[in-house]
């Protein structure tokens, strides 16, 4: 593969995980569930981006002072051509407000290990990595 002619997406998300469940989203028109997150605007900086990103999509708030980085996976891009890659760095944090699907979000859903069958490729790293370190059931 030529990596000087390869596409990067590059994407945040945030890892909710509640009783070895992971918190996923599906937007209207989508197959796939998804960590929820998103893409930077006008320099924003990862925290800066993630808060609003989940604000607009979950109408939730997260708590800055507890975000903390994951890690960062990269694979092929769901519904994009070969080589089209999706880089997803990922942090946790508390939040505040009441979980709800807005803007995009058609449903939101808490996805067990079982679940890979049912998200992007990328989240399948995530959800590997989350098993392993016994966060995901």
């Amino acid at each position: 593969m030529n990596f000087s002619k390869m596409k990067l997406i590059d994407k945040l998300a945030w890892i909710e995980i509640k009783n070895k469940s992971i918190l996923s989203t599906k937007s209207f028109g989508k197959d796939k569930y998804y960590i929820p997150g998103g893409k930077r605007e006008n320099n924003e900086t990862d925290e800066q981006a993630l808060c609003r990103e989940i604000k607009e999509e979950l109408s939730v708030d997260l708590t800055k002072e507890t975000l903390k980085p994951v890690g960062v996976f990269q694979a092929q891009a769901h519904g994009h051509a070969a080589g089209i890659m999706v880089k997803m760095t990922c942090y946790m944090a508390e939040y505040s407000g009441q979980l709800s699907a807005e803007s995009e979000i058609e449903e939101i859903k808490w996805l067990n290990y079982s679940d890979k069958d049912k998200i992007s490729e990328v989240d399948k790293l995530i959800f590997d990595y989350l098993h392993a370190n016994e966060l995901l059931d």
